[in-house]
């Protein structure tokens, strides 16, 4: 028995070693829309940073908002269609956790007469999530994965001059993640694998805006990276006997540290005349700070051992981000934006667990700013050409993640601010 307990360990463990474990931070990927009117401006917005959200987009922005409280929150909704075809096969999948939404709150108070500012944003900078169905063709390759990560950023902003204000804080990151996939079976429900834990992180943010003169202003802003470290679980179960190995379920406590990466956000604003702002960004993620990591096991299990290694082997990626807003008299105002994502994983290491093409964004937006009461909406769609996988990993189940996927999104975003 000692004996065919160790096949069914090798088998497993090859298993996780080649599949997307990896959707663990990917499901998570990146979530820069927290606000409304830098949304509709397709998040070109380092280098305008003029509302509350600022502490996230560049904390020196909220040096220039107006004497006294200002409160600002809203809420991030999306549906996520992203769709999978193995080649040759005319059946489409679909994710079947389309719908989700964020929340984001930011509280600014700028003194009278005062160069020093201050503000706390309780916003989430990773998050969503991906679950496919059973019979995909690569249920041993992943199955779904969830993030919440929520972030609590308090910032100071000091305004050197007329020109030039710097900014910065600390940011305090919960996060709870799940990661589940099949291990044997390749189109049933019959066993699997899961990581499920908690942790919490600290890292920090920076900004700079710097206006060289009434018409042109330069942004920039970084997000450092931060470590994870996950306390929870791990599972693995197969209710179906296979030959001669017996059904088992067996559960250990676990932990496991992920990188999150760093990010940088460079950015210029044009003003021609009061009625007008363009701004272009180019917005870098470092995303090969996901190299391996490894979930370590109380307890070896009959198909797992103690030390469970993870290869990501992602690459950077960047967002181009272009926008523009006009401004009418009466304090309406109506954006759009266009947003270009690379993608970061290359075809040996797909996961289907992440909606991971190069993507497009388009966005619109209108707002009203008033003497002490603001809003804004915006409409967000997003969309990528076909991405045609091969070489992925193959599972000791026969599967790989190759075939053909496609990502669309539509999300809505609105957002309400108070000045007192």
């Amino acid at each position: 028995m000692k004996k065919n307990k160790n096949v069914v360990r090798n088998v497993a463990l090859t298993s996780i070693l080649v599949s997307s474990s990896t959707s663990v931070l990917a499901t998570g990927f990146r979530l820069p829309d927290q606000d409304a009117f830098a949304t509709g401006r397709g998040e070109a917005f380092v280098a305008t940073a003029d509302n509350p959200s600022a502490i996230y987009y560049n904390p020196a922005g909220i040096s220039q908002l107006p004497e006294g409280q200002n409160v600002r929150g809203g809420i991030y909704g999306i549906y996520l269609d992203p769709t999978y075809q193995q080649h040759g096969s005319s059946t489409t999948f679909h994710n079947q956790d389309k719908l989700a939404a964020v929340p984001n709150l930011f509280y600014t108070y700028n003194p009278k007469d005062s160069i020093l500012s201050g503000g706390v944003g309780l916003y989430s900078p990773y998050g969503l999530a991906l679950r496919w169905p059973q019979k995909t063709g690569f249920r041993t390759v992943g199955e779904q994965g969830g993030l919440t990560y929520i972030t609590l950023n308090p910032v100071l902003a000091l305004k050197l001059s007329d020109r030039l204000s710097i900014g910065g804080g600390l940011t305090v990151n919960y996060a709870k993640i799940d990661l589940r996939q099949g291990l044997f079976w390749p189109a049933q429900n019959n066993d699997g694998f899961k990581f499920q834990g908690t942790g919490w992180d600290v890292g920090y943010n920076l900004g700079g805006l710097f206006k060289l003169t009434d018409q042109f202003s330069l942004g920039a802003s970084f997000h450092s990276g931060t470590k994870v470290d996950f306390h929870g679980h791990t599972e693995d179960h197969n209710s179906t006997a296979i030959g001669p190995f017996p059904a088992f379920r067996e559960r250990s406590p676990a932990t496991a540290t992920f990188p999150t990466p760093y990010n940088a956000i460079f950015g210029v604003s044009y003003h021609p005349t009061e009625h007008w702002n363009f701004e272009f960004d180019a917005d870098y993620t470092a995303w090969n700070a996901l190299s391996t990591i490894v979930i370590h096991q109380e307890n070896a299990s009959a198909v797992l051992p103690q030390n469970v290694p993870v290869t990501f082997n992602w690459q950077p990626s960047w967002y181009y981000e272009w926008g523009a807003t006009r401004y009418f008299d009466n304090g309406w105002h109506v954006s759009g934006g266009y947003i270009f994502n690379e993608n970061c994983m290359p075809d040996a290491h797909y996961t289907p667990l992440v909606a991971d093409e190069d993507r497009h964004f388009l966005s619109v937006g209108v707002g009203h700013k008033g003497k002490s009461f603001n809003f804004d909406v915006a409409y967000q769609f997003g969309f990528s050409a076909d991405r045609h996988v091969k070489g992925s990993g193959v599972s000791p189940a026969g599967q790989t993640a190759d075939g053909t996927y496609h990502f669309l999104s539509h999300a809505i975003i609105g957002s309400v601010g108070l000045n007192f």
